[in-house]
């Protein structure tokens, strides 16, 4: 086994660590319908882009500040704020969420491509034998 060899499976353990601590897919259990009415504007929660949902977060975190501080409760489109709020919160989880599973899938192949020929043969026999036994 090569110098790197050794190096590519510390890595691929840390990337493996990584991904047991990352397990538990997060899941989106809406309070709202999803869909937003606000300043004359729809915004379907289900199909808005990453940067688009902390925009708008942030839009209805500064509606939920200046409502507690004016001592109302403020309703958009039938919902609390703050469950709109809670919703926009999970789905932009959801995102961040899957992009580190695809990082750190990503990684994993590029290690597996810089092993050696010898030491994955290696690891495909030990496969084989660990189902064998």
């Amino acid at each position: 086994m090569s110098k790197n060899d050794e190096r590519v499976l510390q890595l691929k353990q840390i990337i493996d660590k990584k991904k047991t601590e990352l397990k538990g897919s997060k899941k989106f259990t809406p309070l709202t319908n999803c869909v937003l009415d606000l300043e004359g504007q729809k915004y379907n929660l289900n199909v808005l882009q990453f940067d688009d949902l902390q925009l708008l977060f942030v839009r209805l975190n500064m509606y939920l500040m200046s409502a507690k501080d004016l001592g109302i409760s403020l309703k958009v489109s039938g919902y609390n704020i703050a469950e709109w709020i809670t919703d926009i919160r999970c789905k932009i989880e959801i995102f961040e969420y899957k992009n580190k599973e695809a990082e750190l899938k990503a990684l994993e192949s590029k290690l597996d491509k810089m092993l050696s020929d010898e030491k994955k043969t290696e690891l495909e026999l030990d496969e084989i034998a660990a189902l064998l036994n």
